[in-house]
């Protein structure tokens, strides 16, 4: 592989942690990337009036124009892990390989043990909450990509159980543009 497609494992510094919110209906999302904001909004609009909204409920058609940047995990248990479900295109690009069908772990093996995305994706899947992040990117991407935006959501397809993990990623190269 050459140089400049090398992929790059860049881990927060310990100064810098990685830190998600907790995101919710009143959430002020007026600083966030439009295309975030439009995921994350979709996702409260497909949302029951109780419980989760489930894979039933999500329509990719329904946000064509943003799905090159969404992926999703299935949530195995016993023991907790995740497997890449869907991959969008510009995800695929900035991994810089096909991710549908592999554990998360194993493609962000310098993860593991870490709280940095795990914890994080536990708590979604645990606790059927919603996240947002701006920050280092921390999971292996492309070298030059060095902040990601994103927004993790729940999927439950008995409304209480997470079964599914949807999320929408920007990622922002050395010149701070999106890629």
């Amino acid at each position: 592989m050459q140089e400049e497609n090398a992929l790059a494992i860049r881990p927060p510094a310990a100064a810098s942690p990685v830190a998600y919110v907790v995101c919710g209906r009143h959430t002020d999302r007026s600083s966030w990337n439009p295309k975030i904001a439009r995921f994350f909004d979709y996702w409260l609009s497909i949302k029951p009036a109780r419980g989760l909204p489930g894979r039933q409920h999500f329509d990719p058609l329904d946000i064509a124009d943003i799905m090159p940047r969404i992926w999703m995990l299935d949530v195995l248990r016993d023991p907790l892990r995740y497997r890449y479900r869907l991959a969008g295109t510009k995800e695929v690009a900035t991994l810089q390989r096909e991710v549908t069908g592999l554990m998360f772990d194993e493609v962000h093996p310098h993860l593991r043990g870490t709280g940095e995305a795990f914890g994080r994706l536990d708590e979604v899947a645990l606790r059927g909450v919603a996240t947002y992040r701006h920050g280092r990117v921390v999971a292996i991407h492309h070298k030059e990509h060095l902040d990601v935006e994103n927004c993790v959501v729940p999927l439950a397809r008995d409304g209480r159980t997470v079964d599914i993990i949807l999320a929408c990623s920007v990622l922002y190269g050395l010149d701070g543009r999106e890629n």
